[in-house]
């Protein structure tokens, strides 16, 4: 019986030797730093999309709508913080168009820009009221 073992277990134990030392020499895909740059590239736009709506929050225009509707921008600021996702691209992207719209002082605000001004205000309302 010893015998039968002895055969069984060595070549068993030579073949699993022999195949993580073949495993080990394996190249990852991603290397770490290229990871790395992915992660902070994220994270410099998500930065960038926080400091969009911000941006657009702190603008006077939309701050007074804002008050005709009744929201607390600081709690709606406070809410920016926390996004992210889907969530901050939408907000975002309607504080690009709010910011694109009243670059240099305009003093005018157009309808197309009140309703971009709402939708983005209704974006972060939403955001708060499901969270």
């Amino acid at each position: 019986m010893q015998s039968v073992r002895r055969l069984l277990v060595f070549p068993l134990m030579a073949l699993m030797l022999a195949s993580s030392s073949a495993f080990a020499g394996q190249q990852h895909l991603v290397t770490p730093a290229q990871l790395a740059t992915t992660v902070a590239e994220g994270v410099a736009k998500q930065d960038a999309n926080r400091a969009a709506v911000h941006e657009a929050l702190a603008r006077p225009e939309v701050q007074s709508i804002a008050s005709s509707v009744g929201l607390d921008l600081t709690r709606a600021t406070g809410a920016v913080d926390t996004m992210s996702g889907a969530d901050l691209e939408r907000a975002a992207h309607a504080a690009q168009q709010v910011n694109q719209q009243l670059v240099g002082g305009a003093s005018t605000v157009v309808i197309s820009t009140t309703t971009i001004v709402i939708v983005l205000l209704l974006v972060i309302i939403l955001i708060i009221v499901l969270k």
